[in-house]
């Protein structure tokens, strides 16, 4: 197989012709040959054969050709050449997405900005497009995908479908749904690379790694829809611990419970914009309280061990990790941000009164000259971890996002993983260029996945 990038020029001639300049007749292993296969996704088609005198690689598309292949756009793009002589195309990487509104302007919603980040970036060495899974016509195998042109507003133009899918539908409800059930094994049937799966649900996360005593050591002991009295050891032997929903997100419906000896039982939470505290003198009381507010939702709860983390001004501290494979398949970190709990409250989102530090700050403040190996070898915990539950995942995870807690005594928490993390913390103006970094990592990711990238070893 060989890889080569190219000027793809589309002309107005109506045969069904392509003209290739001699050094990429060369490169394409072309030479001598009268016809050609192109495929652009999962589009094939057959035209002449020209070679034309010209320096560089450059490819010319008659229209008979481009208009039957559906090629989006003139410009670079790679070239590659697959064991039975046809030439490939692009690639053509599709982002799955969904959004609340027709909007020509903000068709995504609150992730249009990301979105077109990535469309942005990518469009400089492939065909990448948005779209939505009512975009998508099965019976010919074509989308109707959401290009960004030179001036950064949307184009719809229909293409084949896409060698690669990233995939950020932003709704959990969605994603269990039989209609997105059956996409998904749709592309997987076509052998399209998909990623990311799925959200994923805590306890889902804590089962994968408990087949790992590696990384299980550094999961807190959790209990999956714990019994009244397993909550009541937990708290008895930790004497702190978290009850939360299994498949919450942005810290809602989180209760920290503490026991003080004598003193009682305390349940802290967050209670619309406020902070909440409450005491109850026995555990029977505090466990009717949840029982009265939650019902038969509290089947959904996890209990887990509480962790003393490290604290500014008196504020706990824990890390959003943002993991990324990168265009040699490897997990690597990409962003970190250091997030200081508010006053009073059950959690670091920023959302309820938290702030965002950069983590040299944070463990410079915490652990003095040991701030910098504590940090690399949180690095190397987060990828081991991340190695493991793709490990054991039965689906492509090419980006992740821990939540981890650093203890007094330097050991590494991790107390959540998501699949498809939130991007607070790259406005952080320190973690700008992470940001960036983040985006260029996905779409390597992409050209990795659908083999328009060299794969070393």
């Amino acid at each position: 197989m060989s890889l080569t990038f190219c000027n793809v020029h589309l002309t107005g001639q109506p045969q069904r012709v392509v003209y290739v300049s001699g050094a990429l007749m060369k490169n394409l292993k072309l030479s001598g040959k009268k016809s050609v296969r192109l495929r652009l996704g999962g589009e094939l088609f057959p035209a002449t054969l020209k070679p034309i005198k010209k320096s560089g690689n450059h490819l010319y598309l008659s229209s008979g050709v481009h208009k039957k292949l559906k090629i989006p756009q003139a410009g670079g793009i790679h070239l590659r050449t697959l064991q039975d002589g046809d030439v490939q195309i692009g690639p053509l990487i599709g982002i799955l997405s969904d959004g609340p509104t027709s909007s020509a302007v903000n068709p995504f919603g609150s992730r249009t900005g990301f979105i077109k980040q990535l469309l942005r970036q990518g469009s400089k060495q492939a065909y990448i497009f948005a779209f939505t899974p009512k975009n998508i016509h099965w019976e010919d195998e074509k989308v109707h995908g959401y290009f960004l042109n030179e001036a950064g507003r949307f184009v719809r133009k229909t293409v084949p479908l896409p060698d690669v899918v990233y995939n950020r539908l932003p709704s959990r409800r969605a994603e269990t749904s039989l209609s997105i059930n059956q996409l998904r094994e749709r592309f997987i049937r076509r052998k399209i690379p998909f990623f990311n799966w799925s959200f994923f649900n805590k306890s889902d996360i804590y089962r994968l790694l408990e087949k790992d005593p590696v990384a299980n050591r550094h999961v807190p002991e959790s209990i999956m829809n714990p019994s009244p009295e397993q909550i009541k050891d937990l708290l008895q032997r930790h004497s702190l611990i978290y009850y939360k929903p299994n498949n919450g997100s942005l810290g809602h419906g989180i209760y920290r419970l503490s026991y003080v000896a004598k003193n009682g039982y305390y349940a802290r939470y967050r209670k619309g914009n406020k902070n909440a505290l409450l005491r109850f003198n026995s555990f029977g009381s505090l466990m009717r309280t949840f029982q009265s507010r939650h019902g038969s939702a509290l089947r959904g709860y996890v209990a887990q061990q509480g962790i003393r983390l490290i604290e500014i001004d008196g504020c706990p501290i824990d890390f959003r990790f943002h993991m990324h494979k990168n265009g040699k398949n490897q997990w690597v970190v990409v962003g970190i941000g250091a997030k200081k709990a508010g006053k009073g409250s059950v959690t670091t989102h920023l959302k309820n009164g938290g702030s965002l530090l950069t983590p040299e700050q944070a463990l410079d403040r915490a652990f003095g000259s040991r701030g910098d190996e504590v940090l690399r070898y949180a690095k190397s915990v987060a990828i081991s971890l991340a190695e493991s539950i793709e490990t054991h995942q039965n689906h492509l995870v090419g980006e992740l996002g821990f939540d981890i807690g650093i203890d007094k005594d330097e050991k590494v928490w991790m107390f959540e993983a998501n699949a498809k993390p939130g991007r607070s913390i790259f406005k952080h103006p320190s973690l700008r260029n992470e940001g960036k970094a983040s985006v260029e990592h996905i779409l390597e990711h992409c050209l990795y996945l659908s083999k328009f990238r060299r794969r070393e070893g």
